[in-house]
């Protein structure tokens, strides 16, 4: 038996232009290729071969298939000869027929008859008397009788054995098992939907497999809104998806596909005259759906409402999705406006406004940042590092090394930028106004207004005193000495992060003078760094600064990408440490003029911080020096 898997596994084995080429003269387009149509008269091209997608398809005939298509419909071979043609070629052996995967062939195909037979049994029902109401709702939405057609809407009656009465010709077992009839233990089966509008869900060749039922009877409150078929050998919910067999012929015209959250949103599309549209059915989009739309399309927009649901709901479908991204390959969003599906900004507004809602689809980059930066109040610094350690852990799910690499660096300059922001120029004093660059000085404490606001007021003199010998010791001059000499190592980095060194307080001053260097355009350069240095009275580090840190930044022939990671933890440690310092200097302050159970405990929580960072400080160093 031929199986879905095996025969993906031949067309991946096959290369589509090669074989297509041996008959056609193909011109390289790109990433395609094009020629002449093979199926009717042309003079210029409009046939087009796309390796990756691997189908062919003509723009003037609408001709389209893949590598086992071309040979039965231009080669004229019967389907098993093309298979063993193409599998020969590939170096495939064609399995022997399985007589267990016959029978359930078989089966799958009697009870397409169950299901073919049902779907015009409901149709006709929409035209009797009993269908009053569905036709009614249906004019509600705006339907016309060219979309009632072209969906195949029907209706099923409120009656328990109507359609075994129906179809009688076919068996109990078989109306069951094709999740027609529903079978509970001590009563009769009774049919699944009764009292529904009914839509035929079909697979990617047509064929009704399933369906979706919605409810008519307002009175009917514990009923679910919407039904679907179960599960059955026929219908697979997370690996089909509703109306691909007619958005795929769409999408190959407009170049995209759009995933709506219900088939009724899909239809409410096709109304305006978007007819590449697809819906998942009562689940998450799934890896496999994913899959399915990159066969057709590299970008495929899915298109959430835009309350709470749809945020979690463009939340789970990136999460499913980063696992799978590949070059070219992704998803874009849109999140249509609040209180608003599909149907309803097109009436309110027209199709052209949802053509715009589509036009302004973002990356899915841009959606993850914003989801995860909304989806937690973020007041202080321990929410903030939460955000960075949720960007984190997605990136750490992404597969591909290019993209996870891409990825990270992005999400971690939008990072930076969020939590340092950039602050007014903090040696201006109270006066303001001045040069909006920033000055080389050398660094000192802050004076007048920080941000905007009142200058904190210095702690108690015998206060800071303290926590100098507390602080005190090689680890402050030496971690930062030998990030100075790590951004020396590798100048092109100092850009990255320029920003978030410029809004530390208290640094070592020659920070100051390698930030300047990022005002130059010209790319940096290691003799440069050191020139600049010397140039304002300042040293180039000295081994003997940082010997207590043995970074794999600064070893020899350390590896480019590793180097910049490694880098960036150290540089995250020396804006972490002012900050935390501070804080605890102001509690020590505050216990030692107000002696109470809070102050206490705030010092100490802060003492904590501190001896915390310390330890990571220490671990980091030693790791590296463990690996060197």
């Amino acid at each position: 038996m031929l199986t879905p898997q095996w025969l993906d596994q031949l067309r991946s084995r096959t290369t589509l232009s090669a074989l297509v080429g041996r008959s056609v003269r193909l011109q390289k387009a790109g990433r395609e290729h094009k020629a002449c149509c093979p199926f009717h008269d042309e003079k210029s091209p409009s046939f087009y071969v796309n390796d990756e997608k691997g189908f062919y398809h003509c723009f003037g005939c609408g001709a389209h298939g893949d590598a086992i298509r071309w040979m039965t419909d231009h080669q004229g071979l019967a389907f098993m000869d093309a298979v063993k043609e193409l599998a020969g070629e590939a170096g495939m052996d064609v399995p022997e027929p399985d007589p267990r995967a016959a029978k359930a062939a078989q089966k799958r195909d009697t009870l397409n008859d169950v299901t073919t037979a049902a779907q015009e049994w409901f149709r006709h029902n929409l035209t009797t008397p009993e269908g009053a109401e569905a036709r009614a709702y249906l004019q509600t939405r705006g339907f016309d009788p060219r979309i009632v057609a072209r969906f195949g809407f029907g209706f099923a009656p409120d009656e328990r054995q109507a359609l075994k009465q129906a179809l009688v010709r076919f068996p109990e077992a078989m109306l069951i098992e094709a999740g027609l009839r529903i079978e509970v233990e001590d009563r009769d089966p009774y049919d699944r939907f009764r009292g529904r509008l009914m839509l035929p869900i079909e697979d990617a060749r047509g064929r009704v497999i399933a369906f979706g039922g919605r409810i008519l009877s307002k009175e009917k409150t514990k009923a679910p809104k919407y039904l679907n078929s179960p599960d059955t050998p026929l219908f697979d919910k997370g690996r089909t998806l509703y109306n691909l067999h007619r958005a795929a012929p769409a999408a190959r015209q407009s170049g995209r596909i759009v995933v709506v959250e219900g088939y009724m949103d899909v239809i409410a599309l096709a109304t305006a005259g978007i007819d590449e549209a697809v819906a998942p059915l009562g689940t998450a989009l799934t890896e496999h759906q994913i899959e399915m739309l990159w066969r057709h399309v590299e970008a495929p927009i899915l298109c959430f409402d835009g309350d709470a649901a749809g945020q979690r709901a463009a939340l789970r479908a990136i999460t499913r999705a980063l696992p799978l991204l590949r070059p070219a390959h992704t998803l874009r969003i849109v999140r249509l406006p609040e209180g608003l599906d599909p149907d309803d900004l097109i009436k309110a507004r027209g199709p052209a406004a949802m053509e715009g809602v589509l036009g302004e689809a973002r990356s899915l980059l841009d959606v993850l940042w914003e989801v995860e930066k909304d989806a937690h109040p973020l007041n202080t610094p321990e929410d903030k590092a939460g955000l960075k350690a949720r960007l984190i852990q997605h990136v750490e799910t992404i597969q591909h090394p290019d993209i996870a690499s891409l990825y990270k660096r992005e999400l971690l300059d939008r990072y930076g930028e969020f939590a340092f922001p950039r602050r007014e120029n903090r040696w201006q004093g109270a006066q303001g106004g001045g040069d909006s660059r920033r000055p080389f000085t050398p660094r000192g404490p802050g004076q007048g207004r920080w941000n905007g606001r009142p200058a904190t007021p210095p702690s108690l003199p015998e206060s800071i005193e303290k926590l100098k010998k507390a602080l005190s010791g090689g680890s402050r001059d030496g971690l930062a000495a030998a990030v100075i000499a790590g951004l020396m190592r590798w100048p092109e980095l100092v850009p990255r992060h320029a920003e978030a060194l410029a809004r530390t307080p208290g640094l070592d001053s020659r920070f100051d003078a390698l930030l300047e260097c990022c005002d130059a355009m010209a790319p940096l350069e290691k003799d440069a760094l050191s020139t600049i240095l010397s140039e304002n009275g300042l040293e180039v580090p000295r081994t003997a600064e940082y010997s207590g840190f043995r970074f794999g930044f600064l070893a020899p022939g350390a590896n480019a990408e590793h180097a910049a990671a490694e880098l960036a933890q150290a540089i995250d440690l020396l804006v972490e440490r002012p900050v935390l310092e501070a804080a605890l200097a102001q509690a020590t302050a505050r216990f030692e003029s107000e002696v109470s159970d809070e102050t206490f405990a705030e010092q100490q929580r802060l003492l904590k911080r501190k001896l915390e960072f310390d330890k990571r400080l220490r671990q980091m160093a030693t790791r590296h020096a463990s690996s060197s």
